[in-house]
């Protein structure tokens, strides 16, 4: 018998706003796969508080930088759909994994530009481009932004711009999978604070000030503000939304 639960795989959902977004999908009856790069006690500990919830979950390593390892992960996740919710498919598909290379435009480095794509852009485009035949039909995939691709800060061009293009695939993907009733959004973050960032904040004195000061709500994200965000594109009442760029900022640059 198939689970009644909806099933939502979720990269870098170790920690940080992955973490986050994995426990509010699970709040709202969701089972989760949690998909980490090394962090594999923390993903355990994940596992545990959705399993604490009354849901399902698993977690399985991923470097979504590896285009190259996508075929054996989907195999293997193949494998644990059939074992642990005797299904062929799951339906949300979350592109959260990041990682951080702040530089200047004029000193970044080729390494740092190709971490960053393959990361940011390229695993993007092919994880969920090999995800499709296990994404069931009425699905959804949330791809991950940043309020940076609207305004511009010092140290972020490369960032930013693999952002800039995952606003642009977030709409083609919503035409071309619009026939499965699969809606593609990309929710875009303003500046939160997470273990993800705390080194730009904690290197630079005055920053949450700052950041407080230029946003209409008055201070600084937190990742209880993104994953809920993240549930609400997951559940039935958001199935007319697709193809859309949600900033969620609390008013960042107005």
């Amino acid at each position: 018998m198939e689970s009644a639960s909806k099933i939502a795989l979720v990269t870098g959902g170790s920690r940080g706003l992955g973490k986050n977004m994995a426990l509010r999908l699970a709040e709202k009856g969701n089972d989760v796969i949690v998909v980490y790069r090394s962090r594999e006690q923390e993903a355990n500990e994940v596992v545990a508080a959705i399993e604490a919830l009354g849901q399902k979950a698993v977690a399985i390593q991923l470097d979504t930088a590896l285009v190259k390892s996508f075929d054996g992960f989907f195999t293997k996740l193949s494998g644990i759909l059939k074992d642990k919710w005797n299904r062929t498919t799951f339906d949300f598909l979350i592109n959260n994994a990041g990682i951080s290379r702040p530089s200047a435009f004029a000193e970044t480095s080729e390494d740092d530009f190709d971490d960053l794509l393959n990361v940011h852009f390229k695993g993007v485009y092919f994880l969920s481009q090999k995800a499709l035949p296990l994404l069931a039909g009425g699905g959804r995939i949330v791809n991950l932004s940043t309020g940076l691709a609207r305004f511009s800060t010092p140290g972020y061009a490369a960032y930013a711009s693999m952002k800039g293009a995952i606003d642009t695939l977030t709409r083609y993907m919503a035409k071309e999978l619009g026939g499965r009733g699969i809606t593609v959004n990309a929710l875009a973050p303003g500046a939160i604070y997470t273990d993800f960032n705390s080194a730009s904040f904690d290197s630079h004195p005055g920053m949450t000030e700052f950041i407080s000061s230029i946003t209409a709500l008055g201070r600084v994200g937190e990742p209880d503000d993104i994953g809920g965000v993240v549930a609400f594109l997951c559940s039935e009442d958001a199935r007319w939304i697709t193809g859309q760029r949600i900033e969620v900022s609390g008013g960042m640059f107005l």
